[in-house]
């Protein structure tokens, strides 16, 4: 890892006493010689003039600091992986598997990297989705959804290149082994260690029952195309980004070139926040 010169940060601007937390994080950052670049909505929590938009902070540093929950985190996370710049997140959130930094530990884990620690760099595969002539990167998944008044989405599955269902449902989830924790685990998904080198596709309320969460390769290019003429389909990437699809539309999804790098507590491993967040005891 590069040596830091210039941190970024990046705020859930309405988690309580986020304006302190920007003040220390700032101070920290300044007394080991090292710049702070804030976000706009940062910048403005402390009174200064001078922040960046959002999706210019990672390009503009060396490392991103992530004040918040996943949400946040995610919104900065296709941007920090095409700058190739790691993401610390420190939860001011509630579950956090991506800002799985408690407060109380932001310090520690911040000298951890400057040290240049790489044990606690976690690189994550991140998809690439083509739709429309666009391709979009995301972290956690890409999530098939129906309105709220339409019928169940009908849509045929395609494995590079083989057509292994056709199917009707409330909805799809495509995850990666970062995403299996979130949306499609609600639906029913299993948990995959972030390197396993795997796409999940789960199926939300499939009418088919035998078709069950399947784990396919990393390599592999997943084609869904959608055939719910006249209803209302909707396409969301990470839970921030996306919109309707057209009632035929084509999607194709497959590993992306970036990764992003993601800084991991130097107090625990995965299995520990699995059973800190999932309370398994």
């Amino acid at each position: 890892m590069k040596t830091v010169r210039r941190a970024g940060i990046v705020i859930k601007p309405h988690a309580p006493g986020v304006a302190e937390v920007i003040a220390g994080l700032t101070a920290a950052l300044e007394a080991r010689g090292i710049t702070p670049v804030l976000e706009r909505a940062a910048a403005e929590k402390v009174g200064r003039a001078d922040g960046l938009a959002r999706e210019s902070i990672p390009a503009a540093c060396d490392l991103v600091v992530v004040l918040g929950g996943d949400g946040t985190f995610l919104s900065v996370a296709h941007s920090a992986a095409r700058a190739d710049v790691p993401v610390m997140g420190v939860n001011l959130g509630s579950l956090g598997f991506l800002t799985e930094i408690p407060l109380a530990e932001m310090t520690l884990a911040l000298d951890a990297v400057l040290s240049g620690r790489t044990d606690i760099i976690s690189p994550r595969m991140m998809l690439s989705t083509t739709f429309r002539e666009k391709t979009e990167l995301t972290l956690n998944d890409i999530v098939f959804n129906k309105a709220a008044k339409a019928r169940m989405i009908h849509y045929v599955l395609s494995v590079n290149g083989l057509e292994i269902a056709a199917l009707r449902a409330d909805g799809l989830v495509v995850a990666t082994p970062t995403g299996s924790t979130a949306y499609s685990l609600s639906a029913g998904g299993p948990i995959l260690q972030p390197s396993v080198p795997a796409i999940l596709l789960t199926p939300i309320c499939p009418h088919t029952l035998s078709f069950r969460p399947t784990v396919v390769s990393s390599d592999s290019v997943i084609r869904i195309e959608v055939r719910t003429p006249g209803e209302e389909v909707y396409l969301t990437l990470d839970g921030q980004r996306g919109g309707e699809m057209d009632s035929e539309g084509i999607v194709e999804i497959r590993k992306a070139d970036h990764v992003l790098r993601l800084v991991t507590s130097p107090q625990r491993r995965y299995f520990g926040l699995l059973q800190e967040k999932l309370r398994w005891g």
